[in-house]
């Protein structure tokens, strides 16, 4: 009996979650669009995780909003993580010392 409480409560809770996190996927451009449209949001930079899945970060200067973006190589994207307050890295980092141009 305990086995099964357990089991039930964990689907309780990791059930939600899983279902959630489905829900936050759909066609490249269709979550594109809502990023630039409903949150003012614009590509900031982003880089391949492996052959398939490229992460991106988006956000809004004005309104300090910012999206991870994970889009699999059959165009479906994902929202990992969004936020607010977004504020701008140090730029004097970008370059390693020593190296030119």
């Amino acid at each position: 009996m305990r086995r099964i409480l357990t089991g039930l409560t964990f689907l309780a809770v990791a059930l939600p979650t899983a279902l959630q996190a489905q829900t936050n996927c759909a066609s490249r451009d269709m979550v594109v669009e809502k990023l630039e449209s409903r949150y003012g949001e614009y590509f900031a930079g982003g880089g391949l995780q492996n052959q398939t899945r490229i992460f991106e970060v988006w956000f809004s200067e004005e309104k300090g909003t910012w999206t991870i973006l994970m889009t699999r190589a059959d165009g479906t994207s994902c929202i990992m993580a969004s936020g607010t307050n977004w504020r701008e890295g140090d730029t004097s980092l970008k370059k390693p010392a020593g190296i030119p141009g």
